[in-house]
């Protein structure tokens, strides 16, 4: 419960991120803002001021002023609230974690399912591509994915993707963690092939179809929710990495890695440019994997037991 509170604090100040910008900080996070300026302690000051380091040569911009109205964290090397940007980034990362992550597990529960009651050649089929797909390293099969669709697009069919679309790196991290999924469910369904309430329904003639969805599908539900607060995490990670290195969410849009990126260069003067995405990702994450572990412990019948005794 705990876990999920907080979630769905994170979820909330992030969807607020139009209101603040709008209506409390007066800012436009997208856009550059060289020559703007603010008010701190009464004074207008610009918001990328003279540096004095060195030799003097470039700007610094301002730190934070703890004013929710007024650069809450300070401003970025372009003028931008970045208080605001971690909202709109927020927004992005949890929305491509949460949209990949649910394409991962219906790809992965229709493939893993198939795999396991069928057997035989689809079986073998389905298992040697997981199994391809299982030996590449995860960032670098998505590193891949990435730099080869940021160029051309994805267009398969009917379906055309643009470079820059939020769709892109949905498609991409749903696609490199499908058999991280499949293959635990295929080894779920392969157990519950041999049990006596499978057989009675097969020797009752009941269809393929029925026996899928009126007695596999209940008993793999349980393992398919404990797997999605999860793979959000792992999702949400995988993005805020490919973001970072700049093939994943395209500009002018933003995520918790793009704002990572944008402080690299700030680090010594302007830490919280890059420190507050990179906790704002740990608390997501770590809430994340609390309430995944809470949904294991309250479908797991043999956990109820152990608290009982």
């Amino acid at each position: 419960m705990a876990g999920l509170v907080v979630l769905m604090f994170v979820v909330a100040i992030c969807l607020l991120a139009p209101v603040y910008a709008h209506s409390v900080a007066h800012v436009n996070p997208f856009s550059s803002n060289l020559q703007g300026t603010t008010m701190i302690n009464g004074k207008r000051v610009q918001v990328l001021q003279s540096n004095t380091q060195g030799l003097g040569f470039g700007v610094t911009p301002i730190g934070p002023t703890w004013n929710l109205q007024h650069y809450f964290l300070g401003a970025d090397n372009q003028g931008r609230d970045v208080f605001a940007r971690l909202l709109y980034g927020g927004r992005n990362s949890l929305l491509i974690g949460s949209a990949s992550a649910l394409l991962c597990c219906l790809v992965a529960a229709i493939l893993g399912i198939a795999a396991g009651y069928f057997g035989g050649p689809i079986d073998w089929v389905l298992s040697r591509i997981f199994d391809i797909v299982w030996a590449f390293p995860i960032y670098l099969l998505a590193i891949s994915l990435s730099v080869v669709l940021l160029t051309t697009g994805l267009n398969v069919g009917p379906l055309h993707v643009g470079p820059g679309s939020l769709l892109l790196p949905i498609f991409i991290i749903a696609a490199v963690f499908v058999p991280y999924v499949a293959r635990p469910l295929r080894g779920i369904v392969l157990s519950l092939r041999q049990r006596e309430f499978i057989q009675a329904a097969v020797g009752s003639g009941a269809s393929d179809l029925r026996i899928l969805w009126k007695e596999i599908l209940p008993n793999v539900a349980p393992s398919i929710i404990v797997f999605f607060p999860l793979m959000v995490a792992f999702d949400m990670l995988t993005e805020s990495a490919l973001s970072f290195l700049s093939i994943g969410v395209q500009p002018p849009a933003a995520s918790w890695g793009t704002i990572i990126n944008d402080g690299l260069g700030l680090l010594y003067t302007r830490p919280w440019v890059a420190l507050a995405p990179g906790i704002m990702i740990v608390i997501t994450a770590v809430s994340l994997n609390i309430l995944g572990d809470g949904a294991r412990d309250a479908f797991d019948p043999k956990a109820k037991l152990r608290g009982s005794i």
